[in-house]
């Protein structure tokens, strides 16, 4: 489960818990179908609840919030995510250093 777009709704959800689905997607640059199959997922694992508000007179909206369990992986999420781009950073240094050793 721990992938990318689930690192980013579970940052988006702790800094904006009135964040409509269809708000994800667009900041996400995905389908609706597909945030509401990520968050769907995150509710199933413990990490994210909603609860039911009314945000006018005529729409029922959610609010998400992240669980303590929700908030440690995001945390988990982050550091990984971190070190495999330190990683990637690292790879892509040494392959700059060679390209420039090769031109000359």
């Amino acid at each position: 489960m721990p992938t990318e777009i689930h690192l980013k709704i579970l940052k988006h959800i702790e800094s904006n818990p009135h964040i409509s689905q269809r708000q994800l997607a667009q900041e996400l640059g995905v389908s609706v179908g597909k945030i509401n199959y990520c968050v769907q997922a995150l509710m199933t694992k413990g990490l994210v609840k909603a609860g039911n508000f009314k945000r006018s007179a005529h729409k029922m909206s959610y609010l998400y919030l992240l669980t303590p369990k929700g908030i440690e992986e995001k945390t988990r999420l982050t550091a990984s995510f971190l070190k495999r781009k330190i990683a990637e950073h690292e790879k892509i240094t040494q392959e700059i250093k060679q390209l420039k050793r090769d031109v000359q």
